[in-house]
């Protein structure tokens, strides 16, 4: 028996008996809710159609597509890793290591907790006052940092120049 044979005889076959297991063995008991129209899930109810949602859960999101955007970018990598040579390694390992930077700075936030309040530093000017360094960010309100917590952001700062320029050249 070749392959082709296998292929559209024994995989069809079997596809029709575990689909007459699952008709024969399954539990069947259709009631109203079941009917109804699905529609994101729930139903809503009179005055109830605008919960509130937590931001926690959107955070969560937003990490998981940029992790799954990191593995989408690293794909290209490894296909051709071994004519890439070390121009091709050095760049993923400062891809790899600003990911990684973002994400200890998310860890650092409590970002993960859901009970916790998320305090995030968007577009931001770092500046020299007063004996402090202070970050201001576009919000207007004001955070205070360490020298460490400013070393980390200007290093994260350098690698993500570094990253565009690398691919704008």
């Amino acid at each position: 028996m070749t392959s082709t044979t296998f292929f559209f005889v024994f995989i069809p076959l079997l596809a029709v008996i575990l689909l007459a297991i699952n008709l024969i063995f399954a539990p069947h008991n259709p009631y109203q809710e079941k009917d109804n129209v699905f529609e994101c899930g729930f139903h809503s109810f009179l005055g109830q159609n605008r919960t509130q949602f937590s931001i926690s859960f959107f955070i969560f999101a937003l990490l998981f597509l940029l992790f799954d955007l990191e593995i989408l970018l690293v794909y290209p990598y490894v296909v051709s890793a071994h004519t890439n040579g070390i121009y091709g390694l050095a760049i993923m390992l400062i891809f790899f290591l600003a990911l990684t930077l973002g994400f200890a700075f998310e860890l650092g936030k409590n970002a993960l907790k859901i009970d916790s309040r998320q305090r995030y530093i968007a577009t931001c000017i770092i500046i020299y006052r007063y004996n402090r360094l202070s970050i201001i960010p576009l919000f207007c309100k004001r955070y205070v940092v360490t020298k460490k917590k400013f070393f980390f952001f200007f290093i994260t700062y350098i690698i993500i120049l570094l990253y565009r320029f690398t691919i704008s050249s």
